[in-house]
């Protein structure tokens, strides 16, 4: 198994990504939540890489991927993906994401369907939150930082439950969030405040897994629920976590998506 740490250098802006996995193997791309970064699939990683070649990223403006200046866009997001899978000369992978890496696949199903040869959404929806919402989160994480908003970010990622019996791996993602530059977050939070896909994810046709969490405040069932039925063919799952369900019920998402992938 070969695997590298990397920075790309892109026009603009770079992006680092590690490789897991043997390079002949099916390409899949990992794409984390808004607030995380690469470290975020850690539970999967070591299962998928055994089947899979894994390309995981850090979104632009999280982890160690530069910032620049917002406002960003889906397309910009999306066209980050599309611009790593090229200088990886990529012609075609699958692509898992979770929230915002869920609406960056989604976009990409859209606007580069010939790059994206299945799609598992989890924990996302074609639109996600409001635009007050999104302006409120803005606003409340330029005033406070990311040291102000961490707690309760974890109250809507993990139940109640997960909390109190695996204190360590909260830290873990919390130190993720507290790690995220403000400006990075509030500039993905403008891409999730100004897209809304859900007039064109009709339009996809590759194989889609939507897999949510039975217990996300973040992504309400019903959001998901509406995914899966307007894409065709789509696959739909529940898993009994909050919104980071790959790290709540990490078997149970690993096993589902990895069943996913292989058919």
């Amino acid at each position: 198994m070969s695997d590298s740490v990397s920075i790309a250098s892109l026009s603009g802006r770079s992006l680092r990504y590690d490789l897991h996995g043997e390079p002949g193997a099916p390409v899949l791309v990992l794409s984390h939540s808004l607030g995380t970064d690469i470290r975020m699939s850690e539970p999967q990683i070591n299962e998928l890489a055994a089947r899979w070649r894994v390309v995981r990223y850090d979104t632009r403006g999280h982890g160690q991927s530069s910032v620049p200046p917002a406002p960003y866009s889906i397309t910009q997001l999306g066209g980050d993906v599309i611009d790593l899978l090229d200088h990886l000369d990529i012609e075609r992978a699958h692509f898992c994401g979770l929230s915002l890496g869920g609406l960056t696949g989604l976009y990409l199903a859209v606007a580069a369907p010939s790059r994206i040869a299945s799609l598992a959404v989890c924990s996302s929806a074609a639109r996600l939150g409001t635009t007050a919402m999104w302006n409120d989160r803005i606003a409340l994480v330029r005033r406070v930082g990311m040291t102000g908003i961490a707690a309760s970010v974890m109250a809507r990622w993990f139940t109640e439950e997960f909390r109190a019996t695996n204190p360590d791996m909260v830290r873990s993602i919390e130190q993720q969030v507290l790690d995220t530059p403000v400006a990075g977050y509030a500039g993905c939070c403008e891409a999730l405040r100004d897209s809304d896909l859900r007039s064109v994810v009709p339009d996809i046709r590759c194989p889609v897994l939507v897999l949510c969490g039975a217990h996300d405040p973040a992504v309400p069932i019903e959001d998901a629920r509406w995914l899966a039925a307007h894409i065709p063919n789509a696959e739909y799952a529940e898993l009994s976590t909050a919104h980071l369900s790959n790290v709540e019920n990490p078997a149970a998402f690993t096993q589902r998506l990895s069943t996913f992938l292989a058919a």
